[in-house]
């Protein structure tokens, strides 16, 4: 599909066009916040030698478990997944907004990493690696039960395991409250006597995700409280684990455009300086990444700038980089995919396990998707076969390259923006030929039918469908047939956010009618630039 020589000359010069799309890294000692544009929500993180890494929330999409490598907690690279499918398997073969991975926890104990992450439904699991790249083991259920959230462990000084967690209202039937077990040492069952150690429903209404940390003999429990968008980030202390624990805010947004600033991890750099790594709830853009200096202030943390000495810290945009040890380059999570290895990108997900036959990479430099049998009524929405990513800065461009070979009149092949609200561009085949299509849906939680409106008649083997998103989340489509000359289609939407997530970019291939050898399109690449 490609010459060779076209194909490194191109891999070449993208390499500083998708860089520039979000660069936290100023070049010059300084970075600036958020040190991810993209939605990894709930970050936890630790620090193993000269190494960060890094894990997320991932919901219902698969692979999850997103784990992240850094050596300055500025530049950042997806390495891995710790979860290839989500469990129950038969559960998840079908998209289950909303579930799945909830905010999970990542530690490094006996030479082994370790993954805590609750599924709301079920209950609370861990998986081990050795490796931080994997194989990561099956996860197991270390407590079953319905909204057990935001699970941390902690081994004390003299071995014995603990898990500290929350409650999903929404399942558990009471929230605002932060509880303390005991485990068995190697960390994977859990004890069925449960304390409270925390009530927030006065002064922290919807207190969760609990980080369970030590420091000079103190129990630390850092905490978000006041909801996703509209938060603060609180600190407990106590001389016993189980309590009873002090209480102090320790950042807030205050006169920042930083809303909701909490839900993190408390690291360290190899010479002792203190960091917090937060989100903030951007709406469509989902919960981006930033970092905050931390400092201990009369056994207190402070996170962010205490202008006023009042011991609450806000979160600062610029600021000077962590001391590294090890030698750092700008880099930045992948988006651009030329699918020119027989891997696929590690910023793909599937909206819910896939099947083998979804797609495949090849050794040619195309990535080949058949048409899934689906539903003539199905709305995107509901498609295990959508090959999502997130977005990733405020402003940018994504086109895709691919050829279209339907077999049956009903396949087509689209990008997409999905969220509550969503819009596509796609390609339909119809009795005389392959045509342009619209698609968009409102509310479609509610399952709301998708409008769907016909364009031009589409002649082209090759075909280029782009997007364009703009600061202010608005979007609109394009096309062409040269890569030259793009031509606008449709009207400009807004992004919305999903289920618990962000807005995210989605590529996806149909047909209505069942035969047993479906029509494909070959991706030729897919590229995210300014």
């Amino acid at each position: 599909m490609k010459k060779v020589l076209s194909i490194l000359l191109v891999s070449l010069l993208l390499q500083p066009i998708t860089a520039q799309v979000w660069v936290p890294d100023n070049g010059n000692g300084t970075y600036n916040n958020p040190v991810i544009h993209a939605d990894y929500s709930d970050p936890d993180a630790i620090r193993v030698g000269n190494d960060f890494y890094l894990t997320a929330s991932s919901f219902n999409h698969a692979p999850g478990l997103p784990i992240l490598h850094s050596t300055d907690l500025i530049n950042w690279q997806l390495v891995a997944h710790a979860l290839p499918l989500q469990i129950p398997v038969a559960h998840f073969n079908k998209v289950q907004h909303g579930g799945g991975v909830w905010a999970p926890a990542i530690r490094y104990h006996n030479n082994e990493f370790l993954i805590y992450y609750p599924d709301p439904d079920f209950g609370i699991y861990v998986t081990k690696a050795k490796n931080i790249k994997g194989p990561w083991s099956s996860p197991k259920l270390v407590i079953g039960g319905k909204g057990l959230i935001d699970p941390c462990p902690f081994w004390d000084d003299d071995g014995n395991c603990y898990l500290a967690h929350a409650y999903a209202g929404s399942r558990a039937g009471i929230k605002s409250i932060l509880v303390v077990r005991a485990m068995n040492k190697q960390g994977d069952t859990a004890n069925a006597n449960v304390v409270m150690v925390y009530d927030g429903h006065e002064a922290d209404p919807t207190i969760e995700g609990p980080k369970l940390y030590k420091r000079n003999g103190y129990y630390y429990i850092f905490a978000p409280a006041g909801g996703v968008s509209t938060g603060w980030q609180v600190v407990l202390r106590s001389k016993n684990i189980y309590g009873p624990y002090e209480r102090r805010v320790v950042m807030q947004q205050g006169n920042t455009a930083i809303n909701g600033p909490h839900q993190g991890a408390w690291v360290n750099t190899v010479n002792g300086e203190d960091w917090f790594l937060h989100f903030q709830d951007k709406d469509a853009y989902g919960r981006v990444v930033h970092l905050q200096p931390m400092q201990w202030k009369n056994g207190w943390p402070v996170i962010g700038s205490d202008a006023n000495g009042d011991g609450i810290g806000e979160p600062v945009l610029t600021y000077k980089k962590p001391f590294t040890a090890a030698v750092t380059t700008i880099q930045v999570p992948a988006t651009t995919d030329e699918f020119n290895t027989t891997s696929l990108g590690l910023q793909w997900q599937w909206q819910a396990n896939p099947q083998e036959t979804f797609g495949y990479t090849t050794a040619n430099g195309f990535l080949r998707m058949f048409a899934v049998l689906t539903d003539s009524n199905a709305l995107l929405w509901s498609y295990p076969q959508l090959l999502t990513q997130k977005f990733p800065a405020p402003a940018f461009i994504a086109t895709a390259k691919f050829s279209f070979h339907p077999k049956t009149v009903g396949e087509k092949f689209g990008l997409a923006v999905l969220g509550l609200d969503y819009a596509a561009l796609a390609i339909e085949k119809k009795a005389d030929g392959n045509y342009l299509q619209l698609i968009s849906c409102t509310d479609a939680e509610k399952a709301t039918l998708e409008t769907v409106q016909d364009g031009e008649k589409m002649n082209s083997t090759d075909i280029y469908l782009r997007v364009k998103v703009s600061n202010n989340t608005q979007y609109s489509f394009e096309y062409s047939t040269d890569d030259k000359q793009y031509l606008p289609i449709g009207k400009t939407y807004t992004a919305k956010p999903g289920k618990w997530i962000g807005a995210t970019l989605g590529l996806f291939c149909s047909r209505v009618q069942k035969i047993n050898d479906a029509g494909y399109v070959n991706i030729d690449w897919f590229r995210i630039t300014n």
